[in-house]
Parts: C-alpha cells; sequence; structure tokens
C-alpha cells in the first residue's frame, strides 16, 4: 500500500517526538552523574538523527519538543517549566538556536547526498541503456533492449510502438501488458502529432496513468515510448528525457545503416547487372564473328577451298556454335537459379552413365586428351537429376580442358565418405591461388593470370547451384602436386542402395 505524503510526515512526527522521549530517558539515567548542561548533547544527538533519517521539518519538532523537555525534566525546580527565568533563557536559547542550525545543516547535507545518488542511479542507468543500445543489430533488438531498461531504471511496465499505418500493437512490451482502443488512440495521437500525452490515474487505478513519449529525432517521429505508472518527475524526469533521446538517435542510426546497405545493395546490383552486359556482349561476339566468318568464307570462296580447309572452317563453325550453346544455356541455368525456379527430376542412377554423358557431350572437345575413369565396383546408386549433373559434370571437364595443358590427363574418380557419394574432377594445371580459393564459385569469377582463356565466370556457379539444390555440397582444393580438385558431394540417403 502507498502511504500518502500527509500520513508519511505525521509517521515522521511520531518518530520525531519518540526520539525526544528516548533522549529524555537517556538523560534520566546519566543525571544523577553530570551537570544539566552536560545532558544537552543527548538532545542535539536526537535533532542530529532526526534531520538525518526524518527530514528538516520533523527535526525542527524535535529541537523545540527536545528544548521543552530538557527544560522541564532537568533544570533545577525539575517537572516545571522555566523558560521565563533570567537565568536559564541563554540556556534554551543556545539548546534551540544550535538545534535548529544543526537540523538544517544536516537535512541539507542529506539532500544533496540523495541528489548525488539520485544523479549516480540516473547516469548508471543511461550508460546500461547506451551500451546496450550501442550493441543493438537490428530494430526488435533494440525495442526489447529500451522496454527491458526502461523496466528497471524507471519500476515501470514499458512499451514502445514503431511508426505504421495503425498502431495497433507494440513491437515490444512489457510481460501482461495489454492495451485498450482509448490508450491505442492516444499512442497514435502522440505519434501523429509529435508530442506527448497523458492519460490520468482514474482510468486505470490499479496500474497507474499511461504516458505516451514520442521519439523524435531531426524533426521526424522514430516511435512512441509507452510507460504505465506514476508520472516520472525529478530524477525520473531527466531519466526518461535521456532515454528517449538515445532511444530516437539509436533508431535513426539503424535507419540510416539499413539505408546505406540498401544503397550498396543497389550498387553491388548495378555492378552486377554491368559486369553481365559488359560479358554477354563479349561473349556472344566473339563465336558469333567466328561463326560468321567460317561460313560466309565457305559459301563466297567454295571453289577456291579445298575439301580440308572447308572441313576445318565447318569444324570451326560447329565448335564456336557449341560454346555459344553453352554459354546461352549458362547464362539461363543463372536466371533459374536466382528466381528459385530449379525442379529437379530425379531418379537413381549410377555415376558411371553421368560420366559417360558427360563425356558423350564433350567428345569433340576431350579429341585424344586423355581421361581417366577410376570409381569403385560396390558404388551405390545415387537419386540425382540426370540433365543437371550431366551438365555440372560438363562444366567442371569444360574447366579442366580450358586450364589444362593438352598433355596433360584429367582424373576422374568416385567414392564414399561418411553419408555422402563424392564425385572428383582432378587436373594437372596450375592451380588456383590460396587466396581465390572461396571465390572461385562465385559470379563472374576468373583467374586473373588466366584471362586469355576466355569465359564468363560462370560455369562453376551454376555447378554450385544445381549440387545445392540436390542437397549437396562442392568444394574446391589445389593438388600437392599440382592442378585442382573439385569434389561434388551429394547425399546418399536412403537413395543409396
Amino acid at each position: 500500500m502507498v502511504m500518502s505524503p500527509d500520513s508519511h510526515n505525521l509517521l515522521n512526527y511520531l518518530k520525531a517526538l519518540l526520539l525526544v522521549c528516548a533522549a529524555t530517558f537517556a538523560g534520566e539515567l546519566f543525571h544523577p552523574y553530570t551537570s544539566p548542561p552536560s545532558l544537552m548533547i543527548i538532545f542535539l544527538l536526537a535533532v542530529v538523527l532526526a534531520a538525518l533519517k526524518l527530514g528538516l521539518r520533523a527535526a525542527v519538532l524535535t529541537a523545540v519538543a527536545g528544548t521543552m523537555a530538557f527544560d522541564f525534566f532537568f533544570i533545577p525546580s525539575r517537572l516545571t517549566f522555566t523558560l521565563l527565568d533570567e537565568e536559564h533563557i541563554p540556556t534554551f536559547l543556545g539548546l534551540l538556536t544550535v538545534s535548529l542550525v544543526i537540523s538544517k545543516l544536516v537535512s541539507t547535507a542529506r539532500k544533496r547526498a540523495d541528489d548525488l545518488m539520485e544523479r549516480e542511479a540516473e547516469t548508471a542507468s543511461l550508460y546500461r541503456l547506451s551500451r546496450d543500445l550501442a550493441v543493438a543489430p537490428d530494430y526488435q533488438t533494440l525495442y526489447n533492449v529500451v522496454v527491458r531498461n526502461a523496466e528497471t531504471s524507471l519500476a515501470a511496465q514499458a512499451a514502445i510502438f514503431c511508426i505504421n499505418d495503425q498502431l495497433t500493437a507494440p513491437a515490444a512490451a512489457s510481460i501482461g501488458m495489454n492495451f485498450t482502443d482509448t490508450e491505442l488512440s492516444t499512442v497514435n495521437w502522440s505519434c501523429k502529432n509529435g508530442q506527448r500525452s497523458i492519460l490520468p490515474d482514474e482510468l486505470d487505478e490499479e496500474a497507474g496513468g499511461l504516458v505516451c513519449l514520442p521519439l523524435v529525432q531531426g524533426g521526424n517521429v522514430m516511435g512512441v515510448l509507452v510507460l504505465r505508472g506514476s508520472q516520472p518527475k525529478g530524477c525520473s524526469q531527466r531519466l526518461v528525457e535521456g532515454m528517449i533521446a538515445q532511444t530516437a538517435a539509436a533508431l535513426q542510426r539503424i535507419e540510416l545503416a539499413h539505408q546505406a546497405e540498401l544503397a550498396q545493395n543497389i550498387q553491388i546490383r548495378a555492378n552486377f547487372e554491368r559486369a553481365l552486359l559488359n560479358s554477354i556482349s563479349h561473349d556472344l561476339r566473339t563465336p558469333l564473328v567466328s561463326i560468321i566468318g567460317a561460313l560466309s568464307t565457305v559459301r563466297h570462296k567454295m571453289d577456291q577451298l579445298s575439301a580440308v580447309d572447308r572441313s576445318i572452317l565447318l569444324d570451326t563453325a560447329s565448335s564456336e556454335a557449341d560454346r555459344l550453346n553453352r554459354f546461352v544455356g549458362n547464362l539461363l541455368d543463372l536466371t533459374r537459379i536466382n528466381a528459385g525456379a530449379i525442379l529437379l527430376n530425379t531418379e537413381l542412377c549410377d555415376l558411371q552413365e553421368l560420366i559417360g554423358c558427360a563425356l558423350t557431350h564433350l567428345e569433340q572437345r576431350i579429341g585424344a586428351r586423355q581421361i581417366n575413369v577410376v570409381l569403385p565396383e560396390n558404388l551405390p546408386l545415387v537419386s540425382i537429376d540426370l540433365v543437371l549433373m550431366t551438365q555440372v559434370l560438363v562444366n567442371l571437364l569444360d574447366n579442366s580442358l580450358k586450364y589444362t595443358p593438352p598433355e596433360r590427363s584429367i582424373d576422374i574418380s568416385g567414392y564414399l565418405e561418411n553419408t555422402w557419394i563424392v564425385l572428383e574432377v582432378a587436373d594437372h594445371g596450375i592451380g588456383i591461388p590460396e587466396d581465390d580459393l572461396p571465390k572461385v564459385f562465385d559470379r563472374f569469377y576468373r583467374i586473373p593470370v588466366l584471362e586469355r582463356t576466355g569465359g564468363t565466370g560462370l560455369g562453376l556457379s551454376i555447378c554450385k547451384g544445381f549440387v545445392e539444390a540436390h542437397g549437396g555440397r562442392i568444394e574446391a582444393r589445389n593438388r600437392h602436386e599440382g592442378g585442382l580438385r573439385v569434389l561434388i558431394k551429394l547425399p546418399m540417403g536412403d537413395a543409396g542402395i
């Protein structure tokens, strides 16, 4: 039960009178052993205690009552008042004056100490809030931080509303804190007008009043902090103002960080689109020029070309057409991956069949190149989309053919590793710098020293998308003896038999 100010003062006055009674009793104990002036110290001590514990008014009452008790019980002609005796007037006035001065000084010192403690508590609360707000990575974390600190520092229920069209529910609130339609209307008004609003205590006697505090930064309302309980006054008012300022600044910081992230994403997308356009324009034009040149030569100089020359030109046109077809296919595959539109048509397949399909597709490019295939006899079947995984293996082999000298072989192997079926493609090229290994599956990534080989840097990125669509993993590692290993790990699960 909360005590009213009048009841609190009356209780302090009663305690002050009890202090006077205690001082009188102590004086009665020491009276046989000392002179009356020495007993004044006991009553001065009572005044000091009253000033320290009960406040200035109770200390003044203690001083006056103590002076009267000292006169009545300890001045000669005991049990009578001798205030008008000329002999004792200086003693009474001295006791009363010293008591009043002491009570005033002690009360002032106590008030200053209380103010310092309040300021210290206020500073500690704002420091905790500032520390927690500084590490809040997003809006929801920030809202929870503000509510938690308001509960701890203000001993009141708290909620915070973010800006939206309805303001029908808080973004974060104390446990069990609900709002009526009238309260929500008050919150909405405070948000729209950028001014604080208060619902009087009479609307909810148990929970107390509702205080709506708009969070304003740079003239913009960032949200509304709602407190339910006693209205903030004095030190708590300063604390609330500090909390509002810090919360609004933190909200603006997150908003600016969000805008900066959006701007960065837009710039990244613009760079991506520019790189894609440049790559497409170059990689489409190169095979088209070769095809047009070869066919034009065959068409206009048919009589001047030998059968061997015509065969070479037609092979060139066919090879460039295949290259163009792969490039366009890669672009379409990239579009499907970005749109999340990869639909798997899985079936149980043998890795031998998968490798055979890929080698058949690249038969012309492989030519006389040696391809070593090593597969154990007991390797189980794996559930895959044969078309997509053939494209993955074709891209990997095409990459190895591109970066491996013609006289060096390419190795394809398969094996079991825990619950994975691993398909490995290894070449004997120069490998990739260790710092660049994590980037090989990024879009448009190409080894800088090998730009002359051509390509868009999409092949490995598409491989990653297709493999992950199967629930698998793809990794790239350098070989100790030189070259690159690319490992495709596919889950065996219940499909492996």
